[in-house]
């Protein structure tokens, strides 16, 4: 059995110097490419994310027609279908098994994009948790500009401020339905075998993410740096059991990758169909839901090396295993335009 992954667990909740939770934060995202942030409430309230899970639960079980009234569209908003999504087209033999729905920017608490009418009284409270995503978001690019003591530390927050204009930043709700459900005559359309996954394998297409998963609820894995291993990574690392919510799970995206030359790892991972997670008091009953806040700077922003003694002097070139590491492109627009179209084949040609 494959042992879990050792990720770092760190407390970003203090007011006091943040040097060291700055250095510790960098050391993870070189390490491993993925942290976990203590949530002790103060970022993110522990009622606020339940809120937005059950949320989520009654988006998902509302009608069909309704969601499909608000299908995916090249901006990267609104509900995708099981199978449609398809996030390592290179070797999965059909979509991910997941439904998801993608919400973008709001404007007074009001979703700038259809949503199903099963959920318009949930709108401002949606709002209201991609505020504090994004509030939190902009603490952790903070504390890593200073980490890699970048001149000026603020390099990485100015570019994610809401002001600077419009950005590909995306609040993900998903669902993962268990594998007894996708059998033949079940729900999907398709039927999983063995070999598939629920997401394919692949690195996140902005600078961070904010996961949040609830617990027992297993299935997501990373590649480690040997590029053949997937270690299962748990909702709950030991040392927070007692926590008001599972820590939230912070990766670093393409884009963090890029501006510091693949001294901080965007690192690949996937969500499987567990037979067995090797994490005790997680099993694979029932579907899966997590909440992603996929974190973009301004689409504008260029992605060159940042100015960092640190990065300068990395020789280690972009991360081992992301095959988009090699594709520089010139904007964070570009780059998530790139992403898109490999990852929604069908949406694009439907378009054409």
């Amino acid at each position: 059995m494959t042992e879990v992954a050792k990720i770092p667990v760190i407390d970003v909740s203090g007011d006091g110097d943040q040097t060291q939770v700055a250095k510790e934060l960098v050391e993870a995202a070189i390490e491993h490419g993925f942290v976990y942030i203590k949530n002790t409430g103060k970022d993110i309230p522990a009622e606020a994310v339940d809120g937005a899970f059950e949320m989520a639960k009654r988006l998902f079980n509302a009608p069909i027609s309704e969601k499909q009234a608000c299908t995916i569209q090249q901006n990267n908003r609104g509900w995708s279908a099981m199978n449609y999504e398809t996030l390592d087209p290179a070797n999965q033999r059909v979509g991910d098994f997941k439904e998801a729905f993608n919400f973008g920017e709001f404007i007074d608490g009001k979703a700038q994009q259809p949503i199903p009418p099963t959920v318009a009284a949930d709108e401002a409270q949606t709002s209201a948790f991609r505020d504090l995503c994004y509030n939190l978001s902009l603490k952790l690019n903070t504390l890593l500009g200073i980490g890699l003591e970048v001149d000026p530390p603020s390099f990485f927050t100015a570019a994610h401020l809401r002001e600077r204009g419009p950005s590909g930043t995306i609040l993900r709700f998903l669902r993962y339905p268990p594998r007894t459900d996708l059998s033949e005559g079940g729900a999907a359309a398709t039927a999983a075998t063995a070999e598939d996954v629920r997401a394919g394998a692949h690195s996140d297409y902005g600078s961070l993410t904010l996961l949040f998963r609830l617990r027992g609820q297993p299935g997501l894995e990373i590649l480690l740096r040997d590029g053949k291993t997937w270690s299962p990574v748990p909702v709950v690392p030991p040392g927070t059991e007692r926590d008001p919510a599972p820590p939230i799970l912070v990766n670093i995206g393409d884009l963090l990758s890029y501006w510091t030359n693949g001294l901080l790892r965007s690192t690949v991972h996937r969500v499987v169909f567990p037979s067995g997670s090797g994490v005790q008091g997680e099993a694979d009953v029932g579907p899966r839901f997590s909440i992603a806040y996929f974190c973009h700077p301004f689409s504008g922003a260029e992605l060159g090396v940042v100015p960092s003694e640190r990065v300068k002097g990395y020789k280690g070139g972009l991360a081992e295993g992301n095959p988009y590491a090699e594709r520089r492109v010139l904007t964070a627009d570009e780059h998530l335009k790139m992403r898109l179209k490999a990852s929604y084949a069908q949406l694009y040609k439907e378009k054409e």
